[in-house]
């Protein structure tokens, strides 16, 4: 079925014959992408890079490239491994933490891991006592600082992960004053309730340590290279003026250490239930043990590497300036069994089914280009590099994406089957609403907002191109722990998602629809299927939305003259144009090119219409004035994001006029971008 030959590891049980989704698309076994770590700037990243480069031309693609770019890369000196250590009141260490993971099964001969580690974290071997920090958010910093009287300052400190990204996280522990951080993941967010741990079940074992980036970006991309591509004519800046990177060392460390530390801590205990994992510890939060200390060993050495996107293309045959834009990224920071190869595969399969119908004669009316991006877990480098290139060009169950999209993704999900248990004789639309409704509305599966934590975030954030992206991912109702378990550790192996996630790959077939689905429409239809009524429904309801969050200071909008009604004005100036756009693409003669192309123009730029090109506040490439990450977590998305930040913790400010006066400015700043964006839906004459 494909040009691999049978593929010789033990524990592939297809020999090729049953290829990835049962449809002879590429092999998925594990010595395919998943048998030997694929770190951003490794020989093996390059290998893949090149084989799949291979691959989408035999797939007959137009073209398959590879593009390079020089960005700041972070890896463990391995002649000075990072460990985290007790001390006795001599200074000895008593205890370290361990330096690898125990291998799983089928992978003890793979010599290619990179221990442990948190990249771009600051050098440096401080001593001090700990204080325990629950997940590191700001309400956990106010929490000590303001109502139990503690000071981190000077301190080091331990937080478990999840909630919000380990960046803010770090972020936060700087602003506190430590001088270090120890990550690590509690059992009570990694371990589901009657699951064992890996390989015996999809749990995180107690030496399990996941791994990532702590940068603080906000969108800059290579850290050398904030704004501009990182080619050899580019200007960068020293490795310690890097944007986003800490200044204190960081280091992440398994739930088995984590209680050693956490063990014997002195201090006030905690505060309140919510503090508490399922360690066999009081969480107490400190400061310090009775006696010891902490002392971190942290070497970990940043380098401009040289990494490799692949990027293919289908030239459109009606409007080949026009692009569709499918891509996700192929570095992993170990196997990367889920993250990323579940996303890769779909790629791959995607490519060579458009491939086929290209090679059958079929062209989409649109330009279609395939992206394979480097260098993503490193803070989303490849793709945003690309991006600051490319600025011209993007579209890209659980569902993300801009309202434009709303009835597109919606369309498409009843059409396909659903694959979950249970749901056999039903659509894929179907389960999801049932099992993840929209808060909004009750007869609507939930779409998310766009924030960050992956490649679509220069193209949203940055340049206001459509975009948004379909995975499936845990049940809201049912599973309450973080994430997948193994993320990022490891353990997430290609048996992992074989044994215990998807063993048919039923539900990597969807996303491979639902996403192929999306391309074809927006890459092929006569009109682009965007639907501006959606953004103006979701406007109302992000509008009221803010404007909830600022009538809990009812007194201090008074006193300072904050109004919305510019706001709510703007929004329904906006109604009004999209209902009218609406009635006026109903009457379109579809036999006139030149009027097809001016509307599907105006639906195609009506997202740069909100895009600020002086950006946010303290986040200048994040310039989308309807939607951002969170600048407390940068995986979540939040609506009207200058608004929400102004009034974040402004009861708090020490000069409250000059921050009503900000929460003014922003109110203005929205109001505008609205309006403008209503005057883009207007009839051209």
């Amino acid at each position: 079925r494909n040009s691999e030959p049978p593929c010789p590891h033990k524990q592939c049980r297809r020999n090729c014959s049953g290829c990835f989704i049962g449809a002879g698309f590429f092999c998925a076994c594990p010595s395919s992408f998943t048998r030997l770590p694929h770190v951003a700037g490794t020989e093996q990243n390059l290998h893949l890079a090149r084989r799949i480069q291979t691959q989408w031309k035999e797939f007959g693609l137009d073209t398959a490239e590879l593009v390079s770019y020089d960005v700041l890369l972070s890896y463990p000196n391995q002649s000075a491994p990072n460990y985290v250590a007790i001390t006795d009141e001599h200074g000895n260490e008593i205890f370290n933490t361990s330096l690898f993971e125990v291998p799983p099964p089928g992978y003890e001969n793979v010599s290619e891991v990179l221990p442990p580690y948190n990249a771009f974290s600051a050098q440096g071997v401080p001593t001090a006592d700990l204080v325990y920090i629950n997940y590191g958010r700001a309400e956990d910093f106010f929490k000590l600082e303001r109502e139990m009287g503690i000071n981190c300052t000077g301190k080091i400190v331990i937080a478990r992960y999840g909630k919000i990204f380990r960046g803010n996280k770090v972020k936060n522990a700087i602003l506190a004053g430590a001088k270090g951080m120890i990550l690590y993941s509690d059992p009570v967010d990694y371990c589901a309730p009657g699951v064992s741990p890996y390989p015996d079940g999809w749990n995180l074992p107690g030496g399990a340590v996941q791994r990532g980036n702590v940068l603080n970006l906000n969108g800059a991309g290579d850290p050398l290279t904030p704004g501009y591509p990182a080619k050899e004519y580019t200007f960068r800046y020293d490795t310690d003026e890097g944007v986003g990177i800490p200044k204190i060392p960081v280091h992440p460390i398994g739930y088995h250490d984590a209680e050693m530390l956490l063990r014997s801590m002195g201090g006030a205990a905690a505060p309140d239930e919510t503090w508490k994992g399922k360690l066999n510890v009081s969480y107490n939060v400190g400061p310090g043990f009775s006696d010891p200390h902490i002392r971190m060993h942290v070497h970990t050495l940043n380098q401009i590497t040289r990494i490799y996107n692949v990027i293919g293309t289908i030239k459109g045959s009606v409007e080949p300036d026009r692009y569709v834009i499918f891509g996700g990224h192929r570095d992993s920071w170990v196997f990367g069994g889920i993250d990323p190869t579940t996303g890769a595969a779909v790629l791959q399969a995607v490519a060579q089914s458009f491939g086929n119908m290209v090679m059958k004669g079929w062209r989409p009316r649109r330009t279609i280009i395939f992206a394979s991006w480097d260098a993503e877990e490193f803070g989303l480098l490849g793709s945003t590099e690309w991006a600051e290139v490319m600025k011209h060009i993007n579209a890209e169950r659980k569902v993300d994406c801009t309202p434009l999209l709303n009835q597109l993704v919606y369309n498409l999900t009843k059409e396909i089957p659903s694959p979950d248990e249970g749901y056999e004789s039903k659509s894929l639309y179907d389960s999801w609403l049932e099992k993840d409704p929209s808060p909004e509305s009750k007869n609507l599966p939930r779409i998310n907002k766009l924030g960050s934590g992956s490649d679509f975030e220069a193209f949203f954030q940055r340049l206001g191109i459509v975009s948004g992206r379909a995975r499936y991912t845990k049940n809201r109702k049912v599973d309450k722990f973080s994430n997948y378990p193994l993320y990022h550790t490891s353990y997430e192996t290609f048996e992992l998602v074989e044994r215990f996630y998807d063993p048919a790959f039923r539900k990597q077939l969807v996303v491979a629809q639902l996403r192929a689905g999306l391309v074809y429409e927006l890459a092929d239809a006569l009109l682009l299927p965007l639907h501006c009524q959606d953004y103006a429904e979701a406007l109302e309801t992000y509008a009221n939305g803010v404007h909830d969050l600022a009538k809990k200071h009812k007194k201090q909008l008074e006193l300072y003259g904050v109004s919305f009604d510019p706001l709510f004005s703007a929004v329904a100036n906006f109604t009004d144009a999209a209902a009218d756009f609406q009635h006026r693409l109903l009457q379109l003669d579809k036999n006139d090119p030149t009027a097809v192309r001016i509307m599907n123009d105006q639906l195609m730029l009506l997202e740069r219409a909100f895009i600020d090109p002086l950006g946010l506040p303290g986040r200048r490439f994040y310039r989308h004035v309807i939607f951002a990450p969170s600048s407390r977590n940068k995986y979540a998305g939040v609506s009207f994001p200058g608004i929400y930040d102004a009034l974040f913790n402004i009861e708090s400010r020490t000069d409250p006029p000059k921050a009503w006066a900000e929460v003014k400015r922003q109110i203005s700043i929205a109001a505008f971008t609205v309006q403008a964006a209503a005057g883009m839906l207007q009839a051209v004459m």
